[in-house]
């Protein structure tokens, strides 16, 4: 009998180290499209050209180690979780990891100020321009 996993999500925002160029986000983001579908996490990455935003959601045990990973990733900087708990449902199941930009260049450091419901609802109104 196949007993269903309790889904768990994480919204982080981070900001690309100062060392690091920006094509490295293109690697970032093929490297955790591969790994993401091999420990069933889905989500989101945005990237504002200087800041991630993203929402992961799996199990709980792999979001949580993969979290870690991303606060020791010399890419990195600044690694904030604005938002974490259980979800009802996924919101990305089609996407191991879907990847966009964002045009208003703002978003991301004003979403940076918030936490809990509030950063989750800019979440949303982010995503919801955006063209996955």
């Amino acid at each position: 009998m196949n007993i269903p996993t309790a889904i768990y999500e994480v919204l982080y925002v981070s900001t690309l180290a100062p060392d690091q160029p920006v094509q490295v986000v293109a690697d970032i983001a093929a490297r955790a499209r591969v790994a993401n579908a091999e420990m069933d996490i889905t989500g989101l990455l945005i990237f504002d050209g200087q800041r991630f935003c993203q929402q992961l959601e799996g199990p709980q045990k792999a979001v949580l180690k993969l979290i870690e990973r991303i606060r020791n990733d010399v890419r990195h900087v600044n690694v904030e979780v604005l938002h974490h708990g259980p979800l009802a449902a996924r919101r990305f199941h089609e996407f191991s990891l879907a990847f966009s930009t964002v045009e208003d260049e703002d978003a991301l450091a004003r979403m940076e100020q918030l936490d809990g419901s509030a950063a989750l609802a800019a979440f949303e109104a982010v995503r919801e321009e955006l063209v996955l």
